[in-house]
């Protein structure tokens, strides 16, 4: 999952555990992911892309903007 790129559907920000929808090839789809932010920063709003930096199984990702 890590190196993905997607867009947030439900806002990430400290505090929050938001949403991402990634495109997954290996699927031959899109899925959405819990979100964290990978780095301490501003909140990233619905439609923001993003990358993922990490990921935890089964469905957490940590984000950045791209």
């Amino acid at each position: 999952m890590t190196g993905l790129t997607g867009r947030v559907t439900g806002k990430v920000g400290a505090g929050l555990v938001g949403e991402v929808l990634l495109h997954v090839p290996e699927r031959q789809g899109s899925e959405a992911f819990l979100a964290y932010l990978a780095v301490p920063g501003d909140p990233l709003p619905t439609g923001t892309q993003v990358v993922v930096v990490e990921y935890q199984p089964p469905r957490t990702v940590y984000v950045s903007p791209i």
